[in-house]
């Protein structure tokens, strides 16, 4: 190799970075885990109609809310620092896309189909030894968070080759994911191609993904770079959802004509790299506070049970808004002054923490009663526009309106 391949960004020379850990790329992952937790424990509406439990957003009944999603939808981030986690590891095995590709399946895939054999166990004694029929929609609600998991290990498949042509033409690669991303959004919108909006669930986070292979490059240049990111991402999104086309929010939101997320539009390609640019500006004042022993101990826990938290934390919210079910309490189905006075003590009540007898519950329980069956729709969600597409119908998000 001469020595001006070895300078040149993505090339084999530069993507063997050092072996040692990135603290805030630990971080960043820990915490865009943790957020996605949060935002369910917190701002899931449950809703039970004939068919079973079904789930809502905050986001259904009010106007402003939105543009908290272009913060908290943090997808992008876990994918931008996955990219970069797994070009350390691969230059760290020397390039063995086999001890990759296994190691990283062991660690995701196990616990994933572990977690999904029980619950389609739970759902066929429930159905079929006691008639529960509505059982398979809870249960799907529940393990439905486990998309980005499949997305992600297709990503770990892919990272082999993905990383040989980031070392062949670098920032030419992501330049033409976007550019296929554009496209299918054409193809979509404009043709009327319902099927090619698949493409993007893999194209958006393979992106996503590509970035990270740059994230050193990136928080070792010059400040401005962060900066071109930061606006080049918040002018992309402001312009995209200008058109029309996309809803502002960047979650899936139910009655929504379409959702941004599912699958991944154009918005959050230009979301990624909004937030990526405002993760490489606080980057130098995280790593300062990580240098110290509380902030380092702290992100050591918060990684150590980070991913284990996100597999099963719909678990535990359904065990105790069902045990919160079985002693009589009925959650408001829509955001009332209840509801979001009782925001803050979900967190606990969700991992089955607090015991619906605790005075907190209660107390927040007498600020307000849910609504009668006829009030959801007639009082406060907002109103809905028409499909673009004639003859399909509107979007239906996914069973959790959240981060995920």
């Amino acid at each position: 190799m001469n020595g001006s391949s070895a300078q040149r960004p993505g090339s084999a020379g530069s993507a063997a970075t050092s072996s040692a850990r990135d603290e805030f790329i630990d971080l960043c992952r820990a915490v865009s885990l943790l957020v996605v937790v949060l935002w369910h424990w917190v701002f899931t509406i449950v809703v039970w109609r004939g068919s079973g439990p079904s789930a809502d957003s905050p986001l259904s009944f009010t106007r402003d809310l939105w543009i908290l999603t272009w913060v908290l939808q943090v997808m992008p981030v876990f994918f931008f620092v996955g990219g970069y986690a797994h070009m350390q590891l691969w230059s760290k095995l020397h390039g063995s896309g086999v001890s990759f590709v296994v190691g990283r399946m062991r660690r995701l895939l196990v616990p994933s189909l572990a977690l999904l054999a029980v619950w389609a166990a739970v759902a066929a004694v429930a159905e079929g030894a006691f008639h529960v029929y509505w059982f398979h929609h809870a249960a799907l609600l529940i393990v439905s968070p486990l998309w980005f998991i499949a997305v992600y290990l297709a990503l770990v498949l892919l990272a082999p080759l993905a990383i040989r042509l980031h070392q062949r033409f670098g920032p030419l690669v992501v330049v033409v994911l976007a550019g296929v991303a554009a496209l299918v959004d054409v193809l979509r919108f404009g043709q009327h191609v319902a099927w090619a909006a698949l493409v993007n669930l893999l194209v958006v986070w393979a992106l996503c993904h590509q970035l990270g292979f740059f994230y050193r490059t990136l928080a070792d240049g010059d400040r401005i770079l962060a900066w071109c990111f930061v606006w080049g991402g918040l002018f992309g999104l402001v312009g995209l959802v200008l058109t029309n086309i996309y809803p502002p929010s960047m979650v899936g939101v139910p009655g929504d004509r379409i959702s941004n997320m599912g699958p991944p539009t154009l918005c959050i390609v230009a979301l990624c790299f909004f937030q990526t640019g405002l993760v490489l500006l606080v980057r130098p004042w995280i790593m300062e506070r990580l240098r110290r022993p509380g902030w380092a101990q702290a992100n050591e826990v918060v990684n150590r049970f980070a991913l284990p938290l996100f597999l099963f934390h719909t678990t535990g919210y359904a065990i105790a808004f069902s045990l919160l079910w079985l002693t009589g309490y009925r959650p408001p189905s829509q955001p009332t002054p209840a509801w979001w006075v009782q925001r803050p003590i979900w967190p606990g009540r969700a991992p089955g923490l607090h015991h619906p007898g605790d005075p907190r519950v209660r107390a927040a329980d007498r600020c307000g009663a849910p609504p009668g069956p006829g009030a959801r729709g007639a009082r406060t969600r907002r109103h809905r526009r028409e499909p673009l597409v004639t003859g399909r119908p509107a979007h239906r998000s996914s069973p959790w309106p959240s981060a995920s």
